[in-house]
């Protein structure tokens, strides 16, 4: 009998910027909450920056769901700071985070240890770039360099998210799908786009898993209100250990 499942959601929350323009945390911590999930990872945190009312996205996100944020700046500018988040009220240990090769626009991932039960798991969170050959050397570097093995004697068992600005068709996905599941597809059934919101043609966002989790559900989530609160849609995944 597999423990208790974990719900793990992947989202681009766009600076919290909703298609009508927007600006609107609350709505991002609703979408979330309505999902229930247990791990939440944000990409386009913004923290401090002028053009969203220097708030700290990520806190304002995680004190509206009771939760405990750890976020890393891929970019940072004097005071004001653009990246990734993960969000959890589950007991979280070691966290490592750094930056990603890059062309043009500073990347970066985030790792954080959480223990689920009496288990451990590591969620790695990232955005990938925008040009083929730098996803492909930041795909590398994750599947390489002890990104995936976390700081435990014995590599635990481990999820890999995002928006990896990659399709199905691409290097970076064939890459990364050579060594873990994906979860739309390990889930069964036929895996959904997730951008653009309004009208999703591309599965940009991924989850992706080790051989030593079993994917039970991932749905992409298509409502009137993940429509217009960011320009993705959120990829949810409720995943066990096997």
């Amino acid at each position: 009998m597999p423990d208790k499942s974990i719900k793990l959601l992947t989202y681009n929350v766009h600076s919290c910027i909703g298609s009508d323009r927007k600006l609107d945390p609350g709505r991002i911590a609703s979408v979330i909450a309505e999902t229930e999930a247990d791990i939440i990872a944000l990409q386009e945190v913004d923290v401090g920056r002028r053009r969203t009312g220097g708030i700290d996205q990520a806190h304002v996100i995680a004190s509206l769901l009771k939760m405990q944020a750890h976020f890393h700046p891929a970019l940072s500018i004097a005071e004001e700071q653009y990246g990734d988040a993960i969000i959890s009220a589950l007991p979280t240990g070691a966290i490592k985070a750094g930056p990603l090769p890059s062309v043009g626009e500073a990347r970066g991932a985030l790792s954080v240890e959480v223990t689920a039960g009496d288990r451990k798991l590591l969620v790695v969170n990232t955005h990938l770039g925008l040009r083929g050959r730098e996803r492909i050397r930041q795909m590398t570097t994750l599947l390489n360099s002890g990104w995936l093995h976390g700081t435990a004697e014995t590599p635990l068992p481990t999820i890999l998210c995002g928006d990896f600005n990659a399709i199905p068709s691409s290097a970076t996905y064939r890459l990364v799908a050579r060594s873990l599941k994906d979860a739309q597809i390990a889930a069964g059934g036929a895996p959904k786009a997730t951008f653009p919101a309004r009208y999703p043609l591309m599965r940009l966002d991924h989850i992706f898993v080790t051989e030593d989790l079993v994917v039970q559900r991932a749905t992409v989530l298509q409502t009137r209100l993940t429509r217009v609160a960011s320009d993705h849609l959120p990829l949810l995944a409720e995943i066990s250990f096997a």
